[in-house]
């Protein structure tokens, strides 16, 4: 199965509800060689289903000293294709590695995809 790292609304109850029909069953893990900050959202179905218009994003530094909190969970392959409907276009989705070894999709500010 797929996981899927999640440091913003994906790991809130009501927006696994409505994205995937299921609550969802994760673990506390960090991504690294990230830094989180903040954008503000223009989708509008977006921001009626997550509540607000103001959201954490990613971006890839590539240094090790960098980490986001988060959950990691492990999700059907449909449910990741739920899971990029939700997202808006600010956000494309990677692989990146954990701290505890894994490897996980993540959502990243569109602009760090190709980043180093």
């Amino acid at each position: 199965m797929p996981r899927l790292f999640s440091y913003g609304t994906l790991q809130q109850e009501d927006v696994q509800l409505s994205t995937f029909g299921r609550s969802l069953s994760g673990q506390k893990d960090q991504l690294l060689g990230f830094e989180q900050s903040f954008l503000k959202v223009k989708d509008q179905a977006f921001v009626r289903t997550s509540g607000t218009a103001r959201h954490a994003v990613v971006r890839r530094t590539g240094h090790a000293k960098d980490t986001v909190e988060g959950t990691v969970f492990e999700v059907t392959d449909d449910e990741l294709e739920q899971a990029d409907k939700y997202e808006p276009v600010e956000y494309k989705r990677m692989t990146a590695r954990l701290a505890s070894g894994r490897q996980a999709w993540v959502y990243v500010e569109t602009s760090s995809v190709n980043r180093p």
